[in-house]
């Protein structure tokens, strides 16, 4: 036989949905305290009543022991149709009282609803009401629970000469009380009537606001969030709708070099004034913008909210920029070759065809020339620049600028002792500015680059001179900011790295960089570095590879990758 599956059965409890939880919720909190608000009138309510009922019988007793009473008391006695009767009967009457009894010293009744009663011993003891005290009391007597009043019954001289008690039925104050609740409740109904309300209004918003998600799943999501936004390997920043941080995961303070103390802070405040504040904030728009901070590359992507603010994402793009860096070296070094191969190769058919043409004189002077350029250029440049990091790049570089139809000299005027204090960031910086004036001077007429590093004490200015088509002065501070370039970027990486890292080096040194009209056309970049030279003593020993930077090696990426 086939088993039926078991029946599973729903277990009774609170609905999953936010909104019939908070409904449910805030129905029970409007009850509560309509039922509490209630219980809290009716509580004082009957000893109240109870209050008004007995004062009102002490003042019905004060107002009936006056001294013609007394009097009368004095000189009558007591009887059904006697005059203490026929007044109190009278008062009791007009103000509505239960009863009205008048007595004597010894407690004997002369006024009484029953006339019969007239004549005898109170049921309740009248001591106190005989010893000049004024008396408030709930109790029991001959006509059932009441409240009472007892007072003093004085003559004219001031002599108690008996008591007046007055009562008013307990009944009377119960039905009051009763007759008071349904308003009590029709209120309390109204009340809880406008809580329901409120409470489905609010319940709706709350609805509305988490998509209709259960608490537990929302609790799912936070939990989600929280692991995902710390787990990830790119930064995210959140800013609210006034511009202020609200949110920085692990990744995101490890790349623009804070802590959590910037939540709450704009960015301004948090990084300071700069490319990467801008585009955080929303003054630099666009898709995959590149910025600088510190020593990182990296691509910053900003996305609004439907609140108003904003969540911002960032990719460190520092070792994708050095890899580029690296894969233009190469090429670099593959076109220096290249061309070295194939100008060497004419030279060699030359000096065949000299030698074929028994032309011998020729030929040792050919040769001369050809090893003399060489060896002229690079003395020249070691015999100015003295550190061998900074010569060899230079000699490199202008290998490859002969190749691109450019002249590279190094100014008459250049002298650099080898005592610089960072010789890498120099070479970084010389790098960038020398290949931005070969690809400006490039296919041009009469190409031409001159570089100068002069050093006046410690300081060091270096001038990079080009003759192409230079800058426009309203782009002049312009081409200094990361990610801006006049130039399409190739595939591997994009253009708008290496001018704004020369500035961030000069500035990280206290100096500057600047650009200019050359004298004659093109453009001249001035860079100060002051301190950049070490006081004079033994030379530092550097750890330099000539090969790779004399085939044009640009060290920039070597500065990124520190």
């Amino acid at each position: 036989m086939r088993s039926t599956p078991p029946v599973r059965r729903r277990r009774l409890g609170l609905p999953r949905r936010v909104f019939s939880q908070v409904l449910l919720m805030q129905l029970a909190i409007a009850a509560g305290v309509a039922v509490l608000a209630t219980g809290l009138f009716l509580a004082p309510l009957g000893d109240q009543l109870d209050d008004q009922a007995m004062r009102r019988a002490l003042a019905i007793a004060q107002t009936t022991a006056r001294p013609q009473v007394a009097e009368e008391l004095r000189s009558t006695r007591p009887a059904a149709d006697g005059p203490v009767q026929t007044e109190a009967e009278r008062i009791r009457k007009a103000t509505r009282a239960e009863y009205v009894v008048v007595m004597d010293r010894q407690g004997v009744r002369w006024s009484h609803t029953d006339p019969e009663r007239i004549g005898e011993v109170v049921s309740t003891d009248p001591g106190q009401a005989l010893a000049g005290r004024d008396v408030m009391e709930i109790d029991d007597g001959t006509l059932g629970r009441s409240a009472r009043g007892k007072v003093p019954l004085r003559d004219a001289d001031g002599d108690i000469v008996g008591a007046v008690s007055v009562g008013i039925a307990y009944d009377s104050v119960r039905a009051r009380l009763i007759h008071a609740v349904p308003g009590l409740f029709a209120y309390a109904g109204g009340a809880l009537a406008v809580g329901a309300l409120a409470a489905w209004l609010i319940s709706r918003r709350v609805q509305r606001q988490t998509r209709d998600l259960a608490f537990s799943d929302i609790a799912g999501l936070l939990a989600e969030r929280e692991a995902m936004l710390h787990g990830i390997r790119e930064g995210v920043v959140a800013l609210d709708r006034g511009g202020r941080v609200r949110l920085l995961n692990d990744e995101a303070q490890r790349l623009l070099g804070v802590g959590a103390e910037a939540v709450g802070r704009s960015p301004d405040e948090a990084l300071g004034t700069g490319r990467t504040a801008d585009v955080l904030a929303g003054r630099v728009t666009g898709t995959d913008l590149l910025t600088v901070r510190g020593r990182r590359v990296l691509v910053a992507n900003r996305m609004p909210t439907d609140d108003g603010g904003a969540v911002a994402t960032l990719r460190d793009r520092t070792e994708l920029e050095q890899l580029g860096r690296e894969l233009d070296s190469t090429r670099g070094l593959i076109d220096a070759l290249r061309a070295q191969d194939h100008e060497h190769a004419n030279r060699m058919h030359t000096l065949l065809g000299l030698l074929e043409l028994e032309m011998y004189d020729d030929a040792v002077e050919f040769v001369g020339e050809v090893v003399g350029d060489h060896r002229v250029t690079a003395e020249q440049i070691t015999e100015r620049i003295q550190d061998p990091l900074l010569a060899a790049m230079l000699v490199g570089k202008a290998t490859v600028a002969a190749e691109r139809g450019v002249a590279l000299r190094v100014s008459d005027r250049t002298r650099l002792p080898d005592r610089l204090v960072d010789p890498r960031g120099l070479v970084t910086v010389v790098g960038n500015l020398v290949d931005n004036a070969l690809d400006a001077a490039a296919g041009g007429p009469h190409a031409r680059v001159e570089v100068e590093l002069r050093a006046e004490g410690r300081t060091v200015t270096l001038r990079v001179r080009d003759t192409g088509p230079g800058v426009a002065v309203e782009d002049r501070e312009l081409v200094f900011t990361a990610g801006w370039s006049t130039k399409e970027p190739p595939a591997h990486r994009q253009r708008g790295i290496g001018l704004s890292l020369v500035r961030r080096l000069a500035e990280r040194q206290g100096g500057s960089a600047t650009v200019d009209a050359a004298y004659g056309g093109g453009a001249e970049f001035v860079v100060v570095l002051p301190e950049a030279l070490a006081e004079a003593g033994p030379k530092p020993d550097h750890a330099v590879t000539v090969t790779a930077n004399a085939a044009g090696a640009n060290p920039a990426a070597e500065e990124e990758s520190r």
